[in-house]
């Protein structure tokens, strides 16, 4: 059996205003969010207080891995339920193994967020074989069909990215690619960019390293690498902020005037854009209200009520201009807090 590394609590938080139907926009579009705070608030709502729920994690470190486990634990202590925690640390086996002990242990609905979908997609088509409601954060399994995913768009994240590198260098320069392709949907960013580069021809595609997690490389040292092997390059495009991040301290000690892109959001990243350093913008993702989907459609199963497919959850892309006169928020991807920003959903 595996060892869980944590417990969350139960909670029974008051509601406060009404329920709302989805419509399909609402399921694929992002007013899932609108939906959800509405029905935490309906009179007499019945949640399932004493539900059993797991969560297999591909990772919680980073400001995405918290966010996420924030996301999951707040939506269980607020509907109902306990919920125990495991993360993989980027281990297939591992994960693997934790969806088949969770299986076994019968919960009412088992989270996942994949840090290698194709290769977890046996357990995962055991996990739904078996019954269990299963319910999928951040990235879709490959031939399986789990009772409900919430993500962001993975190809308009990456086109994102590289438009605005593209609009920003007027349609003419070069470019590098810092790939991620150890997990499908990550991949996707990748083809997004391509995408979008492919239709600019002044634009030239001088370097793509893909990255591999777990690695002996870091990311610092890719971007080390390309700028060595590149004494011309305008930007850099990131398929997340690790790299990007990362990117800006190798592009400041190489003394360029190179710009770097990424996807994810959170305050590390925030700060070096608001900055003014290399790191131009992100395509800020709502990892947070992803777990929280999961969680709240997992309570909607089990009262008998339809969960949608898909959830495409908010993305918003962050510059310079955009962090102006705030202060660097930690809580934008709960639902309703990116408003108060002045911040209009991207994607």
């Amino acid at each position: 059996m595996t060892q869980f590394d944590e417990t969350g609590t139960t909670g029974t938080d008051p509601i406060e205003t009404a329920r709302l139907k989805l419509s399909r926009r609402g399921f694929l579009g992002g007013a899932a969010a609108m939906t959800v705070a509405a029905a935490l608030a309906r009179p007499n709502f019945a949640f399932a207080q004493d539900a059993q729920f797991c969560a297999s994690l591909g990772w919680t470190v980073w400001e995405s891995g918290r966010h996420i486990v924030s996301g999951y634990e707040d939506a269980i202590k607020r509907l109902g339920g306990t919920l125990t925690i495991a993360d993989a640390n980027y281990d297939v086996k591992k994960q693997a193994d934790q969806i088949a002990a969770f299986v076994a242990s019968k919960p009412a609905a088992i989270f996942i967020t994949p840090a290698d979908a194709a290769a977890i997609a046996p357990a995962v088509q055991a996990a739904v074989a078996s019954g269990v409601p299963i319910f999928c954060g951040d990235s879709y399994v490959p031939n399986t069909t789990v009772t409900s995913t919430a993500m962001s768009n993975n190809f308009g994240l990456g086109a994102s990215g590289a438009q605005y590198i593209a609009d920003r260098l007027k349609g003419k320069g070069k470019v590098a690619l810092v790939s991620l392709p150890s997990n499908e949907s990550w991949d996707q960013r990748t083809l997004g960019a391509k995408s979008v580069f492919i239709r600019y021809p002044d634009i030239q595609v001088v370097s793509e390293i893909a990255f591999a997690l777990g690695g002996t490389t870091t990311p610092r040292q890719v971007v080390d690498n390309i700028l060595t092997a590149n004494a011309e390059l305008d930007a850099i495009w990131c398929a997340w902020d690790g790299a990007a991040s990362e990117g800006t301290l190798a592009i400041k000690a190489a003394g360029r005037e190179t710009f770097i892109t990424g996807i994810d959001g959170g305050q590390q990243s925030f700060e070096y854009i608001k900055a003014g350093s290399p790191f131009a913008m992100t395509m800020a993702q709502s990892f947070y209200e992803m777990a929280y989907m999961n969680a709240f459609y997992a309570h909607e199963v089990i009262a008998g009520r339809l969960a949608p497919r898909f959830v495409i959850t908010p993305s918003y892309e962050v510059t310079q201009e955009s962090l102006a006169n705030i202060e660097i928020p930690d809580t934008y991807d709960q639902p309703g807090e990116a408003a108060k920003l002045g911040w209009k959903r991207a994607l």
